[in-house]
């Protein structure tokens, strides 16, 4: 049953407007929505667009490089070898160089070899270089810039694998050294606090900072 309501001309007046300020609003906010889509849209856009020029700056470095692998390879060079390079020739320096004086600190040695290689079934290293007297052994692990997880690994690893792979050495003294032409300052502190000789390239001659030679 339908109920009639009766207004009087100044509630109607004020319901007409407040019906007015109500779609006044909602267009209002309608108008606001649709500038936050715009601005989303264009942001979107911006955003794809970079996209897009991060895509072709990387497509346009691959080429670079495909380029420059190219005429490297054309000159006999390998980049993969290039570092195998660097190693060799750190080797080499260092080896030459304690070949007539092999000494480490206050230690004496009466044999030096270079590169030796051990295998047993399940496990298998190199060792840069490598110094022997009756009584001692000194592994150098020689890099052309060295870091902390070189020596990291000189300590904690490159010990157990010698002692398993040459069992004859069983009751030696192991003494440790990193050899490179480029030391930071926080690899010499933790070299030197690990008791690990430092041989560094100086001038034509080798130095060798072995005061606080730890045995292993």
């Amino acid at each position: 049953m339908l109920k009639w309501v009766i207004m009087t001309d100044k509630e109607l007046k004020e319901l007409v407007a407040g019906l007015a300020i109500s779609n006044a609003e909602n267009a209002k906010m309608f108008e606001e929505t649709k500038m936050l889509f715009k601005e989303t849209d264009k942001q979107f856009k911006e955003t794809n667009k970079q996209f897009k020029e991060t895509d072709k700056k990387m497509q346009e470095n691959a080429a670079e490089l495909r380029k420059t692998e190219e005429i490297l390879k054309n000159l006999g060079i390998h980049v993969g070898g290039m570092a195998n390079s660097h190693g060799q020739s750190t080797e080499e320096y260092f080896y030459n160089s304690l070949a007539n004086n092999p000494r480490l600190g206050n230690i004496k040695f009466d044999e030096i070899s270079r590169n030796l290689h051990y295998k047993i079934p399940n496990l298998e290293d190199e060792f840069d270089i490598t110094m022997f007297n009756g009584n001692n052994i000194a592994l150098i692990e020689c890099k052309y810039r060295a870091k902390e997880e070189d020596v990291i690994k000189l300590i904690d690893k490159k010990v157990g694998n010698f002692r398993t792979l040459c069992p004859i050495y069983a009751n030696h003294t192991i003494y440790l050294g990193i050899a490179s032409f480029s030391f930071d300052e926080r690899l010499e502190k933790f070299a030197k606090a690990n008791g690990v000789a430092i041989l560094r390239q100086t001038g034509d001659l080798v130095e060798i900072e072995a005061d606080n030679l730890k045995a292993y």
